[in-house]
């Protein structure tokens, strides 16, 4: 496997980082910084806006997908952007208006939402960022808009989508959505880098622990879930690794020689 892989793709929240702790272990870091020595290409691949991307000590990424693939892009250009339609967006807050639900939209540079309520509030702490509520909200719902966050449950979806024709839900956490264009997630995202760096499927591996990871697991030639990850997820993927809590990114890619011990 050591020879074939060539490009990884990580999720943040659960894979990466523990959402309990919300901070990624020094064998982590060094376990990235040991694939970047290999040559291997290391890739974000995450729901996250880009400003809410964490710092890895000493670690430079070569391709972030961000919004779950809406925006990606490298350390000098935008590869791929996939904003959702003006009139979904709208369609959009209009439901979660009547739902009582606050939302926040996510362009290029920002994230700005028409109120906050416990359930996004906390959705945002996973990032460690706080929600900003927007002055200037009706005029940020005009821009390109990559994707929208809410707090909400499953069975608040149907009227939530009504009468939106071109988004759809993706989910890691049962209190909160993201929505993001119906021809987008997190696969379309890496088909895009790949096409970039001129790599096939086979040469690629990826990490992830939710639902909204499914089609990520699904591109790649080698799928791996977290022991911690959804029961949905594990049953997409082709191999499980252990725990986020116990580092089992690190030794996956220890067993699979992806990376050496310590003194080889």
């Amino acid at each position: 496997m050591k020879n074939r892989i060539k490009i990884i793709f990580f999720d943040i929240d659960g894979t990466l980082v523990d959402t309990r702790k919300k901070y990624i272990s020094p064998k982590m870091v060094e376990a990235l910084n040991r694939l970047k020595r290999s040559k291997i290409l290391i890739c974000i691949a995450t729901g996250r806006a880009p400003m809410e991307l964490p710092q890895f000590d000493g670690v430079v990424f070569d391709a972030f997908l961000t919004y779950n693939g809406s925006l990606c892009y490298d350390q000098e250009q935008i590869i791929f952007r996939n904003p959702l339609s003006e009139d979904d967006v709208h369609t959009i807050i209009r439901n979660a208006t009547a739902l009582h639900r606050p939302l926040s939209l996510a362009t290029k540079s920002r994230l700005a939402a028409n109120g906050k309520d416990a359930d996004l509030v906390e959705y945002f702490g996973f990032a460690k960022i706080s929600v900003e509520v927007a002055d200037d909200f009706n005029e940020v719902a005009q821009d390109e808009v990559y994707q929208i966050m809410l707090g909400c449950r499953e069975q608040d979806h149907p009227q939530l989508m009504q009468g939106v024709h071109n988004a759809k839900v993706t989910s890691w956490w049962d209190r909160a959505v993201d929505i993001i264009p119906s021809n987008g997630g997190k696969g379309i995202g890496i088909e895009k880098v790949l096409e970039h760096y001129h790599l096939d499927k086979s040469e690629a591996m990826a990490f992830g622990d939710g639902n909204n990871d499914i089609e990520m697991l699904q591109t790649v030639g080698t799928g791996v879930a977290m022991a911690n990850a959804s029961d949905k997820l594990k049953k997409s993927a082709d191999d499980i690794c252990g725990d986020v809590r116990d580092d089992g990114i690190y030794d996956y890619l220890l067993a699979h020689h992806l990376i050496e011990s310590e003194g080889d």
